[in-house]
């Protein structure tokens, strides 16, 4: 869109993350569960992940990325526009997460709400918060991939325990007139899927109560081999579409930033994009699935390494409950 003739995108200009200090390795989850350090390594790639404690809810980690957002920038909270919190494991049903951290980094002036798309969260959400700076209508919106999985996991369902993780990332959108910023974007959902992924009581179908909490339905479940499949399927679908679409290829690429949730999915999506390991981002063996997470933690750590300079192509992708999916292929700026 076009402001007295002028062309804007939305550029990133700071990334954060936040990971809890508890570190639980596969050993201690052995413990727990009937389970292995070497099956969990072979079938997922991950060898530990980052607890939140117990007393502390998802906006903790989401209210310290925002905060360090603003001290990289060096701008004051009233000069952003908007935040969105992509989430799953929100404080409360409601008010939004969102309105947490507004309130918490003095943001008096500003508008926030939470987006639920599970992994796929962070992509919908910035994809999201860009619309509004091409628009015009705002300068500078925060969005954040914050979720605490411990919360929502059932410690005697050895197939979905091991695979999760919590943690928090974020990125800064501001308005750019140069060519950094969102190039494209593809986002997608089929919700006939819902049975492979989610999580039934708490919501007005079941909501809270002896029986459901008697039943375990509080807890997050998913048909593991039926999600792989698709996973795999669909997070290299999507990002090579992006790329066509756009006259590109895998060389063409910088890094590829995917959703964090098994070794061997990643794997399969940059093979099919012919990408090298040096231009895929990866950290799920020390992370594990963050969920709405993993994207922006896996790019703020790839920005603090040195790995992304001005120009580059970065593609992000994820995968997740809804089922959701989509991808987001940005100019990298300063």
């Amino acid at each position: 869109m076009t402001e007295e003739g002028k062309k804007f995108r939305a550029a990133i200009t700071a990334t954060a993350h936040f990971l809890p200090d508890k570190v639980i390795t596969n050993a201690d989850l052995e413990r727990l569960v009937d389970t292995s350090d070497g099956w969990i390594r072979s079938r997922t790639g991950i060898s530990e992940r980052r607890f939140l404690p117990e007393d502390e809810p998802t906006s903790t980690m989401a209210i310290a990325v925002a905060q360090e957002l603003l001290a990289r920038r060096e701008i004051d909270p009233d000069d952003i526009d908007l935040i969105i919190v992509a989430t799953i494991t929100p404080d409360m049903i409601f008010p939004a997460t969102a309105c947490l951290v507004q309130h918490a980094i003095g943001a008096s002036g500003v508008w926030a709400y939470d987006l639920s798309a599970a992994c796929s969260g962070f992509v919908f959400a910035v994809a999201t918060g860009a619309q509004f700076i091409e628009s015009g209508a705002h300068r500078r919106v925060m969005v954040i991939g914050a979720d605490k999985m411990s919360s929502i996991l059932d410690f005697e369902d050895r197939t979905t325990c091991v695979l999760f993780g919590d943690g928090a990332g974020g990125v800064l959108l501001e308005r750019g007139e140069d060519e950094a910023g969102l190039i494209d974007f593809e986002l997608y959902a089929d919700g006939a899927a819902v049975e492979c992924l989610h999580i039934k009581g708490g919501g007005s179908l079941y909501p809270p109560s002896h029986e459901t909490v008697d039943q375990r339905m509080h807890y997050i479940r998913q048909e593991g081999r039926t999600v792989f499949r698709f996973a795999v399927e669909k997070m290299a679908e999507v990002s090579a579409s992006l790329l066509e679409r756009n006259g590109l290829t895998g060389a063409d690429l910088k890094l590829f930033v995917p959703h964090q949730a098994n070794k061997r999915i990643i794997d399969a999506a940059a093979q099919r994009m012919d990408l090298p390991p040096e231009k895929v981002m990866m950290n799920i063996d020390r992370y594990a699935n963050t969920t709405a997470a993993t994207i922006p933690i896996a790019l703020a750590e790839a920005a603090d390494q040195g790995r992304l300079e001005r120009g580059d192509l970065v593609l992000m992708t994820g995968v997740g409950g809804g089922l959701t999916w989509g991808s987001t292929l940005f100019r990298w700026g300063d």
